[in-house]
Formats: structure tokens, sequence, C-alpha cells
């Protein structure tokens, strides 16, 4: 995308219909690392990856709990999520107070839609450049998971992804939904890190993925670290990188002080051969002296 005459305004309509703002919004979205989302007959899961802005960083929080039935998986600008989440949990808590109940999952995001709608309409601020999967379960009409994008338009899915390389992920699930509905709840978080395994550039470690779940009898949950691990190692079939890091590490430390270690032998043998030369020379002149 190129800057234009009709990309400076969010109220401003090119000739095409076309509101450029929000198409740049729904780009960010595009960029952003990829997030899966599915449901079962019992379970709504939101799964992400997680980035890092160098190997000095840690790796940024993509999943987020909104209510104890409720949770989002973020892609894009996770500032605007996380301002999102908080709008979220205070809209939940509203709820929780004047009716005694947990918020319907569907009204949320309908609400959360509308706000973010309203930022495609007025000059005053720009929209929000990140696309949510909001997975809930309802008492009454049990599990869901959501959609939302900046433009203020959610869907309703049995299964999703969105994000950078979603599409790998959204052609294993497509391949594969007919086994979510009643399947259990260790082979819905496989199946999320599989397909998140096929848009990840990076080998898929308990480090750099986060799983939340919800259920009839389970609160939100968040699976990452040691929690996922034993997950993380059954979908790549081998150890989890991390301890394969810490191996590296030690090996390549061990690896430098051998080789810093025959450097000094060498720079020994080097100095004692020279030492030598020089006394056999100091003793050769002296000879020739007498």
């Amino acid at each position: 995308m190129f800057r234009n005459q009709y990309d400076t305004d969010i109220t401003t309509f090119s000739p095409a219909g076309r509101l450029h703002q929000v198409e740049y919004a729904i780009e960010a979205v595009k960029q952003g690392a990829c997030a899966v989302g599915l449901v079962s007959k019992q379970w709504a899961l939101v799964g992400s990856l997680k980035r890092a802005a160098s190997e000095l960083a840690s790796y940024q929080q993509k999943v987020f709990q909104v209510d104890a039935h409720m949770g989002i998986a973020a892609s894009g600008l996770i500032s605007d999520a996380r301002v999102l989440a908080q709008y979220m949990r205070n809209e939940c808590l509203n709820h929780r107070y004047v009716y005694n109940s947990p918020m319907p999952t569907e009204r949320l995001v309908s609400k959360l839609s509308d706000k973010a709608q309203h930022f495609t309409q007025k000059a005053d601020k720009r929209p929000y450049g990140v696309g949510l999967l909001v997975a809930g379960f309802d008492p009454q009409t049990g599990p869901h998971l959501f959609q939302t994008e900046p433009s203020g338009v959610y869907f309703e899915y049995k299964a999703q992804a969105i994000g950078a390389r979603s599409q790998s992920a959204k052609t294993y699930l497509e391949k594969n939904y007919a086994e979510f509905e009643n399947a259990s709840l260790d082979d819905l978080v496989r199946h999320v890190l599989h397909s998140l395994k096929g848009a990840s550039q990076k080998k898929l470690t308990s480090r750099n993925v986060c799983v939340g779940f919800v259920g009839a009898n389970s609160e939100f949950r968040l699976l990452e670290g040691e929690d996922i691990k034993k997950y993380v190692n059954a979908v790549t079939q081998e150890d989890d990188e991390d301890e394969d890091e810490e191996a590296a590490a030690k090996k390549k430390a061990a690896a430098g002080g051998e080789e810093a270690k025959e450097d000094d032998e060498e720079k020994d043998e080097e100095k004692k051969a020279a030492e030598e030369e020089a006394a056999a020379a100091a003793a050769a002149a002296a000879q020739m002296q007498e």
C-alpha cells in the first residue's frame, strides 16, 4: 500500500468507495503473529504464536483472560489489544454487578465491534489496528468462537486463524474441523499447536506459543511455559528447543574454553621455542667471541 490523497483522513472516501485508513488497520492485523481458535461441544480454545523484539527481549503476550468464562487471542497491535481487553473486562464486571451472571459472549463481542466501528467514522481517533479471536462459554448456549475486525465486523466460527501466514493454519483447520466436535481437551490443544506449527517460521517451543481454553466446568486458563511443554513435544516429535539452546550454549562455552586452552598451550610452546632459540643464538655468539 502506498500513500495517496485519500488516506490522510478517516472520514474521506476514495472515488472507489474505500476508507484507506480502515484498510491499513486490517493490514496491520495481517502482519501480526498468527492466532488460532476452535470450538467443540464442550470446549472453546484460542492460541497464538509469540514474538520477541530481539534475543535479549521477552516474548510478547498475545492471549488474555477477560473473565472467568472468556478469553481472547490477538493479532496486530498488541497495545490496542490490551486496551480492548481492559474494556471487555470492565463490561463483564458491570454486567455481573447488575445481573449477577456472566455476560453472554456474543453481546460483549457486539459491543466491542460497535466500539471499533465508532472509530471508522469519527476523525478524533484512528481505528484499532488489532483483530481478536474471542473464546467464551455461555451456560445456556455452550462454547463460542468469534472473530472481530478493525472495521467493526464480527463473525462466529467453528475454527479460524488470523495474522501472518494464517492460510496454512486455516488449511489444517479445514481438513480436521470434523474431528473437533467430540475431541478431548488434550486433542484440541494438539490441534491448535499443529495449526500454529504450520504458520510458524521458527521451531515451535514452549516459550513462543500460548494456548487458552474454557469449558463447562473449567474457568478460562492459560497454558504456557512448563504447562504446555509436553503438548509441544508431542506435536514437534522432539525435545523442547529451550533445552537444546541451553545445551548448545553449554557446548559452545565448553568448546570455546577448549579452544582457548589449546591457544594458550600453543602460545606457551611458541614462547618456549623462542626462548630456546634465543638461548642457542646467545650460546653460539659466545663461542664465536671465544
